[in-house]
């Protein structure tokens, strides 16, 4: 500790909202107080759950942590408080468009006060749910996996769908990526592979399961863009493989073989090609607000040896560089513009993925590394923005770390946006929210809280490809279940429009 000086408080300090006594009588420390998780000077939404933490000062007993804006006042005990929810809403709901200052008691031979830190509350909401895939870190039980929705605004978490409700020990099932429509959790679709595999979909009320592999396409549909006006969702197909490295550090890569896009037309069951260029390697389609503009990433790749086509990808993994593109889109007719470079990574040796466009428009976040599309298993990867408008673009370092960043997605007012990362220990990715100001900027992120201060140090699973929902999935993962057991609807192939 540093700048130690004793001050007697005159006078004694229970407030009326408090849990615990203020010490009338410390030293002053001028430091933050560590704790975990961090949750100094960040800014949060105002219909957040309370952000529990436990203090990590050596030889601490006791705690008491005094949370202030204005009139309001709210104190809590003990070395990892646990905030009375209703008492939290009501502080925060006071704190909109302001700082809360939080001052720190700590209790270890004498008690002292450290220095004080903030929590900025701005006027925007966030969309109370998000939903997820959890899945082991190992890479022979990929079959225990959920897809899971969690209430922002308290600690309820609920399975939306499990591997297990299908899969046997014979037969195993795989569910891939999960997207809502503009985030409203009643247009919901996912892929489940192998087992019983196929595309549901939970749409006008119904829920169906469509096989969109065609004779005319490379497979079903994988990474998803549901169109923001039409019944119409733009695909990724591909191929896609793991390889296992035993002397590099990054020790799985996860890559395509081959990969297309094509479009779906869910009312009329219709299945089109949107790009299926043999040299290059499309993923990751996105569209913009008005749905007027597709965007994606593609990179170029020639084979040298066609007898050894797979094992030459595999080998020149670090060769498979991406840019990103878009087309423009006419939704009434369904027809596609040419394709447009937006920024070529490739020409300063490196690969971006997973565009994702603000909803209003202005600006696309995407993930760039030194190579490849699954940036989740590489440390180079970090965010970045372009500005739609001037064409500007730059590293996200107010929200980037030392570690990986990867799959992102923005909430429905475009003020917050979540994403994965891999900062807090190297192995597994949490999810962080952060601020989205309109000149885009972020502040800093935090972690989504969890109710017991130490849950990530003991929850051995990886959070990916988070999706904010405006309200719960309301299927139910038997009814889910139920119709994956049932046969699947065959999409139609229609020539490029």
């Amino acid at each position: 500790m540093k700048h130690l000086k004793y001050i007697p408080l005159l006078a004694a300090c229970l407030l009326a909202a408090c849990t615990a006594n203020v010490p009338e009588e410390f030293i002053t420390v001028d430091e933050k107080p560590v704790i975990s998780p961090d949750y100094t000077n960040v800014t949060v939404p105002y219909n957040i759950a309370p952000l529990h933490f436990a203090y990590c000062e050596e030889d601490a007993t006791d705690a008491v942590t005094v949370y202030t804006c204005g009139s309001e006042t709210l104190v809590v005990g003990g070395l990892e408080p646990q905030h009375n929810i209703k008492k939290w809403r009501q502080l925060l709901e006071h704190a909109k468009g302001k700082n809360i200052d939080i001052a720190s008691y700590i209790k270890k031979d004498k008690w002292y006060r450290y220095k004080d830190y903030f929590i900025h509350v701005p006027e925007e909401p966030v969309d109370p749910y998000i939903s997820y895939r959890l899945i082991a870190p190992s890479y022979v039980t990929y079959e225990d996996l959920t897809i899971n929705q969690r209430c922002l605004e308290d600690f309820n978490e609920k399975v939306i769908f499990s591997n297990m409700l299908v899969g046997t020990e014979e037969s195993g099932q795989c569910i891939n990526c999960h997207s809502c429509r503009n985030n409203n959790p009643d247009s919901l679709q996912f892929h489940a592979r192998q087992y019983k595999g196929g595309t549901v979909m939970a749409f006008d009320g119904d829920v169906r399961k469509i096989n969109l592999k065609t004779d005319s396409t490379l497979s079903a549909g994988v990474y998803p863009a549901w169109h923001p006006t039409h019944h119409y969702i733009a695909y990724s197909v591909n191929n896609t493989g793991q390889s296992f490295h035993t002397l590099n550090n990054e020790k799985i890569e996860v890559q395509d073989i081959a990969s297309d896009l094509i479009l779906y037309d869910i009312d009329k069951n219709e299945v089109t090609t949107v790009e299926n260029d043999t040299l290059e390697w499309e993923c990751f389609p996105c569209w913009t607000p008005d749905g007027k503009y597709l965007y994606y990433v593609s990179a170029h790749f020639e084979v040298r040896d066609y007898s050894m086509r797979e094992r030459e990808i595999i080998d020149r993994y670090q060769e498979f560089k991406y840019n990103l593109y878009r087309k423009s889109f006419d939704p009434e007719t369904k027809h596609f513009g040419p394709k447009e470079l937006v920024y070529d990574a490739a020409s300063v040796n490196k690969s971006i993925t997973l565009p994702r466009v603000s909803p209003d428009g202005r600006f696309l976040m995407a993930t760039i590394g030194d190579y490849g599309v699954f940036h989740i298993w590489h440390k180079s990867a970090d965010l970045m923005l372009f500005n739609l408008n001037d064409g500007t673009y730059r590293l996200m370092r107010e929200a980037n770390s030392n570690d990986t960043e990867s799959f992102h997605n923005f909430s429905t007012n475009g003020r917050w946006f979540i994403f994965s990362s891999r900062r807090d220990d190297g192995s597994f990715t949490r999810l962080y929210l952060s601020y989205f100001d309109d000149r885009g900027r972020a502040r800093k992120p935090f972690v989504i809280p969890q109710k017991e201060a130490d849950y990530y140090l003991n929850f051995y699973r990886s959070y990916n490809i988070p999706e904010f929902m405006t309200g719960p999935v309301t299927v139910s993962p038997h009814k889910f279940a139920e119709r994956l057991h049932g046969d699947a609807t065959g999409a139609v192939y229609h020539t490029p429009y």
